[in-house]
Order: C-alpha cells, then structure tokens, then sequence
C-alpha cells in the first residue's frame, strides 16, 4: 500500500490531491487498486505539510530510518507551525567527551571483549557497561565513585549513548562494577597485545620498566600491600603502594604489577620479568630499565634467561672510566648530548655508553654550589654555637652534622667534619669543656665532582649498536615517566581512598584502561597532525552538548528534538580530520567506530601509523 500524488487544472489553476493505493494480484498480473481519494488534505498548507511522501513507506513498513551520521539537511524537510514564543530548550547534557571516550573504548574493542568475558547474571546494568562508565570517568573527569554516581553520570549523555538510565547507576553498583572487573586483568592485558598487535603493528621485542609509588588517605589497615617506604610523591607520611609498570617503546601501557609499599625496586625485577615471560613467551627481548633496578644478580638472571638490556648504571661507576672523560674527541648523537662506546677487559660481553650533556653539567654544577653553599652556612652557624658555648653537648652536635648532611646529601661528600671537646679556660668551673668543630674540604672529590658533572654510564649487552642507538632507546624511558604522570595527575591515580586490597588493586586496574585510552587518543592525534595533547581535545570536546529542544505546535502537541549542539569551526575542522563526525542525535556510536575502525587499517598498511 502507498500514496500517490495527482495533478489537475481547474478553471486554469493547478492542484493536488492524494490517493491510496495498493497492489493486488489479479488473474492478468498485478494491478493497482485505488483505496481511497484523500483529496488535498484541507487545513494542512504546504508550509505545513508533515512529510507526506513517507507516508507510503511507512504503510509498506519499509520506512527509510535516518542515518544519525548524516547531516539533518539531507533529510527531506519537515514541517509545522510552531509557537516560537513557548519554545524551549531541556535536558542539557554533556556529550562530547564521553563520545570520545566511547569511540576510544569500542576502538580497542573493549566492550566486546567484557561483554563475553563478564558473565551475564541478575544485574540490570551489564556489568562490562558499569566497566565502561568507570574508565570514561576516569578518562574525562577522574573523582571517586560517590561523586560518578550522584553528579557526573546524571550530567552526561551516557544513558543516551550506552542505554544506561542514571538513575540506576549508584555508588554501590559501581564498587561492585570493580568488584566484577579485576578478575579480568590478565585477560585484559592478552586482549591489548592482540589490540596493539593488529592496530599498530606492535611488537615485543624491547620493553620500557619503571617503578613508581601511590599513597593512601588514611591508614590503609585494610590492605597488606599498603606500607611507608621511598615516596615518589613526596609523602613519607603516608603508606603507599609501589606499581611496576610495563610499556611499549612508543608508550603503549602494555601491563602492570602492584608490589608492597616498602619494597625497594631492584628486588621487583626478577618477578616482573617471569610475569611477562608467562604472557608473552620466553621469546628474546631487550629490557630498558633505569640504575634503580640495577644490580648483579638482576644482569646475571637476564642473560641466563636470554634476555637483552641496556640499563643505566650508579654515578660511583664513572670513576673507572676517567680517562674517557678526559678525551676531547665526543661525538654528539643529536644537539647538546655527546656519547661514546666504551669496552672494558672485563665486561662479560657487555658494552658500556659513556654520555654527556652540556646543559645536564649546568644543572648539576648549579645545585652542587648550591648545596656547598648551604652546608657551608649551616657548618658555620654549628661553628659560632659551640664557639659561644651555647652549644656544649657533643652528641647534640653531631646530630645537627648528621641533618645538614641529610639536608645537603650532594655537598656532604665534599666535607668532613669532626667534633672534639677541648677545656674551656674562660671557666673556671671544674669539668666544664668547650666543642670544637673542625670542617676540611676534600679538594679532590670536588675536582671529580665537576669533571663528572652532566656524564652517566649505560651498561648492555646488545652487541652491533652504534652509540647514538643505544642513548637513544635509553632514553624511551621518559615514555614511562610520561606515564607515571598522565596516570597521575591527569587521570587521578593519587591520592587512593579505598581500603581493601581488591578494591586498590581494581582502582589501579581502571586507571591503567584509562592511560591505555589516552595514550590511543595521544598516537590517533600524532598520526594525523594533531599534536600530542589530549587534555586540550578533551577540554574543546568538553563544550559539546547535547539537548532536548521542545516545540509547542498549533495543534497543541509538543515535538520535542534531541540533537547535538554545533561544535565551534576549528573543532568541526579537527573532528573531520580525525574521522570522527559528531551524530545529527545521540543514539549509536557504532557507525563512527566503524569510521574510524576503516580509517586507522587503511593508515595501518599505509605504514603512516606505525606506532
């Protein structure tokens, strides 16, 4: 059954009028039978006209469902007689960062993977969905799980874009969502190598480590893990967790281990070595670490496993590489830092890269003198108290020697100071003594101070690797502590409020998906020109709303529109070159997924992305 349209003159004027029609079978063939004449539909003008040429297509039940990709002009126009006096604007929404967000998670192809590995049960809300919510609150707006629940989801268009009703989405629903996600780490971790592997064209054959620390609000008593020990963050006051963290040389967050608070980082080596050896295989790789990890029987354990490394080395090394430091002849791998390879007799097969870096030498002869200069002054004051007599007690006296020392650790090398007690003659009392403080300079240790200032040792054994090479892949490990701080300060990691173990370790879990979507976002942006800050993408994709417009019409009845609002010129122009075109009305995403999905393959074997 449809419509048809008719066009007749009468008394030399031309009109319309509408029939239904619809099609039998007969004995000839099939034939079209009139209905019924519907005529020009009075009360309805042509300004007024509602669509009726879908009219046809509705009634045939092969109505045309818009694509929500395509721009609402080309769809043919609709309309109606509007009150433009009553007209309002509802239910403002925040949309464009968990759009993104989204487009992040289904592009790692993680809401597929929880949804078969989570098993479906009782729950209203999937709990691969409370997953989602967690890391895109996390990513775009990190805050604790009371705060998601009351304030954040309720202000998002999530429940538009996952189907997810806010009112539903509670704090207690979601500590169970992080309850239901940890058993799935292991996993998660399998799922994003396949990921990395088939984007990117990842491999395995170096990785980045490094050690950092979390602290706690509150005691902790809950959890075991939780201990005082070295603080990165600068709180000694607290207890803490130290996460190891694993890491493609291109920053990809590849997996990660929490250890005890107190433990100190060259014992976590062996451990995280055997971790990854147990995912990835015992193929043979290179491991990047830095001079904390180092020791003996950590190089010793990697060679007998096969494993390559270039790690740094303790400042006390130099010293037997004097010579080198004092040749003129120092090739510089890029402006400003000058290396060299050099081989020593006993070296089991290793290589060693001297570096140096005028602009580091600066740095550390600036705060060396700083540092004299502070020993110094406080020396001088102990000096003027046990002159005066008002400092008579010797232990006291070393005690202060031993603070500014601790204060001053990098001028306390160059000092020696000793305390005597000698007779006071300007006492007459008996047994009343006056201290001494005796300060040498070591003239020598300062000559090797300046002289190794800017310079540090890699160790390896890689063998056929320039000098430039090696500085080179050392230097990825500013991936890692890139790492560390989007983790924490932008996705906010620290401080922990949680009390349990499970419930730290799911914490920590749901910020390593959301580094692992940020560093996505960061690579997506650098492939196509965009820079490498996804902050300020997010702080544009902020201003996207989406709203409910409401039309009150003649008829009485009220049409109300959920659309997106218009991004800005220079975010439409940004969108449009990453491939991600905002909807007309926020129902799927899956469309702009599968966009991007195309895109990113096609830039993939192009070799443009190569991360």
């Amino acid at each position: 059954m449809f419509l048809r349209r008719h066009h007749g003159k009468k008394n030399g004027e031309t009109y319309q009028y509408w029939t239904l029609v619809e099609s039998v079978r007969t004995s000839r063939g099939p034939r079209q039978r009139t209905v019924a004449t519907l005529g020009k539909l009075p009360g309805l003008d042509n300004e007024a006209r509602l669509g009726w040429e879908h009219i046809a297509g509705i009634l045939d039940g092969k109505a045309r469902q818009r694509d929500f990709l395509e721009p609402a002009q080309s769809d043919p126009p609709q309309w109606a007689t509007v009150d433009l006096g009553a007209m309002r604007v509802e239910r403002l929404r925040r949309f464009g960062e968990v759009y993104l967000g989204l487009a992040l998670w289904r592009r790692l192809d993680l809401d597929r993977f929880l949804n078969e590995a989570m098993e479906p049960g009782r729950e209203q809300i999937p709990w691969s969905t409370m997953a989602c919510i967690l890391t895109l609150a996390r990513f775009c707006a990190p805050s604790s799980e009371l705060q998601i629940a009351e304030f954040w989801v309720g202000k998002t268009a999530l429940d538009d874009l996952l189907g997810a009703a806010a009112a539903k989405v509670n704090d207690d629903r979601l500590y169970r969502g992080l309850d239901a996600l940890l058993p799935q780490r292991d996993k998660l971790f399998a799922h994003l190598q396949k990921t990395y592997g088939e984007l990117f064209g990842t491999t395995y054959d170096l990785l980045l480590y490094d050690v950092t620390s979390t602290y706690f609000e509150g005691q902790g008593a809950g959890n075991p893990q939780a201990k005082r020990g070295t603080s990165r963050d600068h709180r000694p006051d607290c207890v803490q967790v130290c996460i190891a963290l694993v890491v493609t040389p291109e920053g990809l967050p590849l997996a990660y281990e929490v250890f005890d608070g107190n433990r100190t980082d060259v014992t976590t080596v062996e451990q995280i070595v055997e971790v990854m050896q147990t995912k990835y295989g015992q193929a043979r790789r290179t491991w990047v670490m830095d001079r904390g990890m180092v020791s003996e029987q950590n190089l010793q354990m990697l060679r007998a496993c096969g494993a390559s490394y270039l790690v740094g080395t303790p400042k006390s090394m130099l010293k037997k590489f004097e010579h080198h430091l004092l040749e003129q002849a120092w090739p510089e791998a890029i402006s400003g830092v000058q290396v060299k390879l050099c081989a020593v007799p006993d070296g089991v097969g290793e290589t060693f890269v001297l570096c140096r870096s005028p602009l580091r030498r600066e740095k550390e002869r600036a705060i060396r003198e700083r540092q004299i200069k502070g020993l110094t002054q406080g020396l001088e004051k102990l000096n003027a108290s046990a002159q005066s007599g008002r400092l008579c007690d010797r232990g006291k006296a070393e005690r202060r020697v031993g603070r500014l020392f601790q204060t001053y650790s990098r001028a306390a090398g160059l000092f020696e100071v000793k305390i005597e007690q000698r007779a006071d003659p300007e006492r007459k009392s008996k047994g009343k003594r006056r201290l001494s403080v005796l300060v040498r300079r070591h003239e020598q240790r300062g000559q090797w101070a300046e002289l190794a200032d800017g310079c540090y040792l890699l160790r390896t054994n890689l063998q056929g690797r320039s000098a430039t090479e090696l500085w080179q892949t050392y230097i990825g490990l500013t991936q890692v502590e890139d790492s560390f701080r989007i983790t924490k300060h932008d996705l906010g990691l620290r401080p922990i409020y949680h009390h349990k173990q499970d419930r730290t370790q799911a914490h920590i879990l749901v910020c390593f998906l959301a580094l692992v979507m940020w560093r996505t976002l960061q690579h997506w942006m650098q492939t196509w020109g965009l820079g490498t800050a996804p902050r300020k993408l997010l702080e544009e994709m902020a201003e996207v709303r989406s709203l409910d417009v409401v039309l009150p019409t003649r008829t009485g009845r009220e049409i109300r529109l959920r659309t997106v609002s218009r991004p800005e010129k220079h975010l439409a122009i940004l969108l449009q070159r990453l491939g991600l075109p905002l909807p007309n009305r926020p129902k799927r995403i899956q469309n702009v997924v599968q966009t991007f999905t195309r895109k990113m393959q096609i830039y993939s074997k192009m070799g443009t992305s190569k991360l």
